[in-house]
């Protein structure tokens, strides 16, 4: 059987980083941070008090107030990226377009977390009167639900289901799109992730864990990849959407192609339900089946966009995993972790990276890994290897690879190449 190549003809992004795809690109490589004091709660009592919020959302430029109500935050921003992705694309516009032929395939790690933690003391605070709950209360919370709210606004009836993997989310999602199309399945998939986890339970959860950062005396440099004085990640928040599409049907319809989507890869640790594996085998493995998938050489690539999420022991292991890889080539590639400016926005951030891997290709810049400090180095990790620190460098980029690793040992690799 013959695959059908895909390419990607429309993006949408809500970010910390900016409320659409030119300002969130235009930050990061001009090395902005979107970190700052947490408002969407009262933190003053948490070990954490800051985050990469998205700012200034107005989720009725997207939905009628009604139809908000009855969604949680993590729909808003997919609702809302995936109206700029089907806007972009223009895939609608076209009589022609079969909406059968048309799935959506979007992932969040957690879900309405935020609703969830509305209503689950609701029934202790009300005891005499009996449980009185909102009707809405499973469908605004469930992780599923993004990707059916894509496809009834927009009557896409092709392959629909949401993707949960933790912080591979997303990445997972636009493997599986990638698969449908190129395998004939669909014409075309809107894919991505979302997630709005920065309120009590998501702070207070991953604070108890000890994985997030606590430097709040300077949020803005408190994600700091590969720098010996990591101390956690940040979290981030958003959606980005991506449509994948077959690229006979894009170039029939004249549609703007901002690359190709040519190969995915995935492995588990089988460690730790946290930790990546020390030594980096889950995330040596599945670079190596994400290039075995694409038909190309380690050599090919030129781009890695690491998961790099600040913490000691993943950006150490990571760090490891791309020398044992792609070898002497290591030394040729740039790095970097963009987590540094967005946050870490857990099942949104394959996405993130997915797109900034695209707009590298398209424009030929590499966003920086911000907050490295001469003289802030980790022993451990080989400073031989070029991480972009601080400032994005322009370069020619055919080709890159983007890494996303969640809890529970799951690892996602995709990549993408120049048009």
């Amino acid at each position: 059987m013959e695959l059908k190549r895909v390419v990607v003809t429309g993006l949408g992004a809500i970010t910390p980083l900016g409320n659409d795809v030119e300002t969130t690109w235009n930050n990061a490589i001009n090395g902005v941070s979107g970190a700052g004091p947490i408002t969407h709660f009262d933190a003053s009592l948490f070990k954490t008090k800051f985050a990469c919020e998205v700012k200034n959302f107005n989720v009725e430029e997207y939905l009628d107030r009604r139809d908000a109500r009855r969604m949680d935050l993590y729909c808003h921003y997919a609702m809302a990226s995936a109206a700029q992705a089907l806007a972009d694309s223009k895939l609608l516009d076209d009589e022609k377009t079969d909406l059968n032929e048309i799935g959506v395939i979007y992932g969040s790690g957690i879900g309405g977390l935020h609703t969830f933690e509305n209503e689950a003391g609701y029934y202790a605070k009300n005891e005499e009167k009996g449980p009185k709950y909102n009707p809405f209360f499973i469908p605004m919370m469930i992780a599923d639900i993004a990707a059916g709210h894509i496809s009834i606004k927009w009557g896409l009836r092709g392959p629909n289901y949401g993707v949960v993997s933790a912080c591979a989310t997303s990445t997972n999602a636009m493997i599986d799109a990638f698969n449908y199309v190129r395998l004939g399945k669909a014409t075309a998939i809107v894919t991505g992730g979302s997630e709005a986890a920065i309120f009590p339970a998501g702070v207070g959860g991953f604070n108890a864990m000890k994985a997030i950062s606590t430097r709040n005396d300077d949020p803005a440099t408190a994600s700091r990849p590969f720098s010996a004085s990591r101390d956690g990640f940040v979290m981030g928040e958003g959606g980005v959407t991506l449509i994948f599409e077959e690229l006979e049907h894009a170039l029939a319809r004249g549609a703007k192609i901002y690359g190709e989507v040519i190969g995915g890869g995935m492995s588990a640790d089988a460690y730790h339900i946290t930790a990546s594996h020390p030594e980096g085998l889950g995330a040596t493995l599945v670079m190596q089946r994400a290039i075995e998938d694409a038909g190309i050489s380690p050599d090919d690539v030129d781009y890695v966009n690491v998961h790099g999420t600040s913490t000691p022991v993943g950006d150490l292991s990571e760090a490891q995993a791309i020398i044992d890889v792609f070898g002497k080539h290591a030394y040729e590639l740039n790095i970097s972790s963009t987590k540094s400016m967005t946050g870490h926005m857990l099942g949104a951030t394959g996405a993130m990276e997915a797109l900034f891997c695209i707009k590298a290709c398209q424009e030929g810049i590499v966003p920086p890994t911000i907050n490295h400090e001469e003289g802030d180095n980790d022993e451990k990790i080989d400073y031989n290897l070029n991480f972009t620190f601080n400032k994005a460098q322009r370069r020619e980029v055919k080709v890159a690879l983007s890494n996303t690793f969640g809890f529970g040992g799951h690892n996602a690799s995709l990549i993408v190449k120049k048009y």
